[in-house]
């Protein structure tokens, strides 16, 4: 028999029905003989409105009080499946992130896990309880809770996986597995039967949102086999796993994710010197605002205009500072855009496969779509368009390689 970690999103939990429903998916794998822990999210949209209930009181809340609150989401969610699971006569027990403990830094609203501790969790496990730990949660060296950011709840499954060494670790989800892209956008997408660790962890990086990108990191580095199911269709779901076995199969491109939350910062007229971009970036990097894609242009002027792009949720708390930076280091002008969207192909195939990057760009210039940026890794292609332009880039592209779904 094996040990299997399932987790559950909000939306598979977003009503007493459902919970129950969940209740009876748990108990049919723990009469197989199986040991399970369950990891749940909030039910779906009470982070969001506890989150209004902080930005009713105050524009700027303390980010200590904002895990506070929201942890109790989650702390719903697993004595309502506790309960339920009782009733239906399986000896279950519920855990906050604290109670097990999953350790975490201080970095509240974006904690990353640095400890968990399982000895409780496997004194349960051999007594054939069901254990059910609140998703997205933990705590710091000084007891305070923290968060993990949004979709966090994967993280936590993922990395109790691999804390207790489970044979498997299920995610279920509102979607069947992982599609070619985004069925909302493009119909004739195709759900992948199997995808390997790497291209999954491009995908979540560039925008998908089956995953979060730190439960796609944890599954890889501690080969933790990993499977995207639905809460309410029966089915295989995806495997995401290691094997990136070539085949004359191999298609050159797995899927296309696409990112709406996307800035774009320029800084014009930046002195071509040394250390430059430490000097820009720096500031950033303090105030804990990730960067994405960079581009550096050098003038004829012994000046460069340097690009980069962040989360749309950091741009107007990025913009002041790369304004005061410009300032002290004599550049011309700093300018933004909020209205930009990130494409990106992503598939192992390119590796073995030349001229992909010249196929995109030829689809897109047959759509009439400007390119603004332009970044590339072994696996994948990501360009910036204008939002606007989004949808019929993705919708183009599947097309022209040949990923839409045989009988659409």
């Amino acid at each position: 028999m094996a040990l299997i970690v399932q987790k559950y999103g909000g939306t598979s939990v977003g009503s007493p029905e459902r919970i129950q429903a969940v209740a009876e998916r748990v108990k049919r794998w723990h009469q197989q003989g199986h040991d399970i822990v369950v990891v749940v999210s909030a039910m779906s949209g009470e982070t969001n409105r506890l989150l209004g209930l902080a930005k009713a009181i105050t524009d700027d809340p303390d980010p200590r009080e904002i895990d506070q609150m929201v942890s109790t989401g989650e702390q719903v969610t697993i004595s309502l499946l506790a309960m339920a699971l009782q009733k239906t006569g399986v000896a279950a027990k519920s855990y906050t992130g604290a109670q097990v403990a999953i350790r975490t830094d201080s970095a509240f609203m974006k904690a990353r896990i640095e400890a968990i501790d399982d000895a409780k969790m496997r004194a349960d496990l051999a007594q054939r309880k069901v254990i059910v730990v609140a998703g997205f949660q933990g705590v710091d060296t000084e007891g305070n809770i923290t968060t993990l950011g949004r979709g966090g709840s994967d993280t936590t499954g993922v990395a109790l996986a691999a804390a207790l060494k489970a044979d498997e670790c299920q995610i279920y989800t509102d979607v069947d597995g992982v599609y070619t892209t985004d069925p909302r956008v493009v119909p004739q997408a195709r759900r992948l039967d199997k995808i390997t660790f790497e291209e999954m962890l491009e995908m979540a990086s560039l925008g998908s949102k089956v995953l979060q990108i730190r439960s796609v990191e944890f599954a890889g580095k501690y080969q933790v086999p990993l499977r995207v199911l639905s809460s309410f269709v029966e089915g295989e779901g995806t495997l995401i796993t290691t094997d990136s076995e070539q085949t004359m199969e191999q298609p050159v491109i797995s899927g296309i994710a696409f990112n709406r939350d996307e800035a774009k910062l320029t800084v014009r007229g930046v002195p071509d010197t040394p250390g430059i971009a430490f000097k820009m970036l720096g500031p950033i990097s303090e105030a804990n605002i990730e960067v994405d894609m960079i581009v550096q242009n050098v003038g004829a002027d012994n000046t460069t205009d340097f690009t980069f792009t962040v989360h749309r949720n950091d741009f107007r708390k990025a913009l002041p500072i790369l304004e005061k930076t410009a300032q002290e280091i004599g550049a011309r002008q700093v300018i933004g855009d909020e209205k930009i969207a990130k494409v990106s192909l992503v598939g192992v195939g390119m590796r073995s496969h030349a001229g992909v990057a010249s196929k995109m760009f030829g689809v897109l210039a047959k759509e009439n779509i400007n390119i603004q940026m332009i970044s590339t890794s072994e696996i994948k292609i990501s360009v910036v368009v204008e939002e606007k332009y989004m949808e019929l880039a993705v919708r183009a592209l599947h097309t022209a390689f040949d990923l839409d779904a045989a009988d659409a």
